[in-house]
């Protein structure tokens, strides 16, 4: 890397408690420790130079050591994990662009990221960039745990947990691939470092208040929202029936 070039770099923000899956990053039914399959999946990513653990838990630490990964020890009072990912990037002043990679998401594929990092390469104006994917079963358009977005010129217009955009002659198509209904926002982010370490000072907004949706905050104040598209959405381990059938799709393409 040449002197004074800025480095791409993914934080994983790690937490031991969790209600429905405590102790979650540290489950090792496959032989390695869950916070292990979220970092070697996104060393796969062609543009990062760093990929970082970040955690309040020294339980989580050793582990991240013991498989050679990079860990870095965090305040416990952080309110979310873009908090903890800003403390982080505080220390690291070469940061240029930050990836936000949940810690419960092994799967995640290194071209997303890298997808992610393209956007704000491609657009310098918007400070922080997100994805999204086509929704194909109505029931997710009608769930309001289901975050929408709606967007134009790859650049975010609204998040919603109702179904957006509405479709006033009634009940939107969900059958052709070519033409989706709507798009499913996904909890992936990638930062400018200046940015990500200002976020955090911009005042809470009504609509976030209504949505409970952190990102409206940035549209709010009139940033905008770089916003690409992936066909599939990776599979996050919330329960312990997510993380068994994450056991068993490792099991599959590791046979012995």
């Amino acid at each position: 890397m040449s002197a004074g070039k800025m480095e791409n770099v993914a934080v994983i923000p790690a937490r031991f408690a969790s209600t429905r899956l405590p102790g979650k990053p540290l489950l090792s039914d496959t032989g390695k420790p869950l916070i292990q399959h979220v970092v070697e999946a996104a060393r796969r990513a062609k543009s990062l130079r760093r990929v970082i653990v970040a955690t309040d838990d020294e339980r989580i630490a050793d582990a991240v050591r013991r498989f050679g990964g990079e860990v870095a020890m965090t305040r416990a009072d952080h309110p979310t994990g873009t908090d903890r990912v800003a403390e982080v990037v505080a220390t690291i002043p070469e940061a240029g662009i930050i990836v936000n990679v949940q810690g419960d998401e092994p799967e995640i594929d290194g071209s997303t990221i890298d997808r992610l990092i393209t956007l704000l390469e491609e657009d310098p104006d918007a400070p922080m960039a997100t994805l999204a994917t086509p929704i194909r079963d109505e029931a997710v358009y009608r769930d309001p745990s289901c975050v929408k977005v709606v967007a134009a010129r790859h650049r975010a217009l609204y998040f919603s947990r109702s179904p957006i955009p509405h479709h006033r002659d009634g009940s939107p198509d969900f059958s052709d691939p070519a033409a989706p209904a709507a798009f499913l926002h996904l909890g992936l982010y990638a930062y400018r470092r200046d940015f990500l370490l200002t976020v955090g000072t911009l005042p809470r907004s009504p609509l976030e208040a209504a949505e409970k949706l952190e990102q409206l905050r940035v549209l709010e104040a009139g940033l905008p929202i770089a916003l690409g598209f992936v066909d599939e959405p990776s599979i996050g381990v919330d329960t312990p029936d997510d993380y068994r059938r994450f056991v068993d799709r490792w099991r599959a393409r590791n046979p012995g």
